[in-house]
């Protein structure tokens, strides 16, 4: 079972040349109105403002995550975004966007 493609937050992945190479279910639904499935393929240059561009080259030059809660719709929404590597080197990106609520415990351990 491939269990991205059902985890209930939104999971995108794009290659180190930026074309979206994965998207589950949720990630598919969330961008339905901007292609969906479709965008499967399409450079992530195509779809996003230059600002946005400007933080994805500097993870994959970097290596260091973009982590940062939105709020849209009324639903509160973490967004992780990092970097996948393959045999040690920068592969590409992962964006993991997933809802959280409103209010949420935190806890600090040992």
């Amino acid at each position: 079972m491939d269990w991205a493609m059902q985890f209930p937050g939104a999971v995108t992945v794009c290659d180190g040349d930026l074309t979206i190479v994965y998207m589950n279910e949720k990630a598919i639904a969330g961008f339905s109105g901007k292609g969906g499935e479709s965008l499967l393929g399409k450079n992530l240059a195509d779809c996003h403002q230059p600002r946005s561009m400007e933080i994805v080259r500097r993870i994959l030059e970097t290596g260091e995550p973009n982590i940062y809660t939105i709020e849209k719709g009324g639903k509160k929404k973490m967004i992780y975004q990092a970097p996948w590597r393959k045999e040690g080197a920068i592969a590409g990106l992962v964006e993991i966007s997933m809802e959280i609520p409103a209010v949420m415990p935190h806890y600090v351990r040992s």
